[in-house]
């Protein structure tokens, strides 16, 4: 950890109350890594006193530029936005612990003699829901970099709270799901994770070449991938076999890294196995975010333990195996 006062570059409304903020300094990417935090101290003076914590959004390729989304809720935030290119802010960084990647496996000797290290490609699941999208995105950047195959299932209240849908296409197939129904899936994340069969691509209705429905009309409400912002519809009703019996599906996938309000969270921990390799990262208000005050305290489930039964978000934090915390 250390103090930066990296320059702004941007600061930008992107979603009802969503802010993007790019920040110019050195990040190098083996210190500021995915699932990491920021506490941003958002005012120029003493009030609010308390820093925020802020997840990592993206780095570039190059490390001169870091990006954070963040909601604009309170003081601390307001003051925030009205930060303007050129100024500085004063951060401590990088906090907590990162998402563990996809082990690499050895795979023998190459023409020196050294032992070759491959990453065995995996399907990988994000699942983010509201604020909690931003640290996933930077994951999936590192997740498809290394070869892994990616879907997202995004979740927000409406329309208006929605970001970086585009963002995350980039890396592979991409659900969005509203609580009010004004955009995508109606209902949560894990209304929509019921629902993917699979992950595989064929398996996948597009929106824009669905002349022959028939063909994957097999299974009660399939989701189908939005192409843009104009088509809100993303399921369909069972059509050819009224009879047939309505299985609910979880998708193949081999990891799954989330991020959300604890109600989501709690909701993936009852519908995910504890035997799949499953993360989540926690929202947490914080104090000092070194560790020091004790204001971000969480319990550990029965078995997963340390040298003590209670886990400090900012440091043991917050990246935690899925069903390690109690929520």
């Amino acid at each position: 950890m250390k103090k930066i006062f990296p320059s702004v570059v941007e600061n930008t409304l992107i979603a009802d109350n969503i802010f993007k903020l790019v920040l110019e300094d050195s990040f190098p990417h083996d210190e500021f890594k995915p699932g990491k935090f920021l506490h941003v101290k958002c005012s120029k003076g003493l009030d609010p006193l308390l820093r925020r914590p802020m997840s990592i959004c993206d780095i570039s390729d190059d490390e001169r530029y870091l990006t954070v989304l963040y909601r604009k809720e309170g003081r601390g935030t307001t003051l925030l936005s009205e930060y303007q290119a050129g100024e500085k802010i004063d951060i401590l960084a990088p906090l907590g612990n990162n998402f563990e990647l996809p082990a690499e496996y050895e795979n023998g000797e190459n023409s020196t003699g050294d032992l070759q290290k491959q990453c065995l490609t995996k399907k990988v699941l994000l699942i983010g829901g509201g604020i909690g999208v931003p640290p996933l995105y930077y994951l999936g950047r590192k997740l498809k970099a290394a070869g892994h195959s990616i879907i997202s299932i995004l979740g927000f209240n409406a329309a208006k709270d929605v970001f970086y849908e585009n963002e995350f296409k980039s890396l592979g197939e991409v659900f969005i799901t509203t609580v009010d129904g004004s955009y995508g899936m109606k209902g949560f994340v894990t209304d929509a994770l019921a629902k993917i069969e699979s992950l595989n691509d064929a398996e996948i209705v597009d929106c824009e070449s669905s002349s022959d429905r028939t063909a994957h009309n097999r299974t009660s409400s399939r989701l189908r991938r939005t192409n843009d912002r104009s088509v809100p519809l993303v399921h369909e009703d069972h059509e050819d076999h009224e009879d047939a019996e309505i299985v609910d599906w979880e998708p193949s996938y081999d990891v799954m890294y989330s991020c959300g309000p604890k109600a989501m969270l709690k909701a993936l921990q009852s519908r995910i196995s504890s035997d799949k390799l499953a993360y989540m990262s926690l929202e947490e208000r914080m104090g000092c975010g070194v560790g020091a005050c004790l204001a971000c305290v969480c319990n550990y489930n029965e078995g997963f333990e340390r040298d003590k039964n209670y886990s400090r978000v900012c440091t043991e934090g917050p990246v935690y195996k899925l069903h390690e915390i109690s929520l």
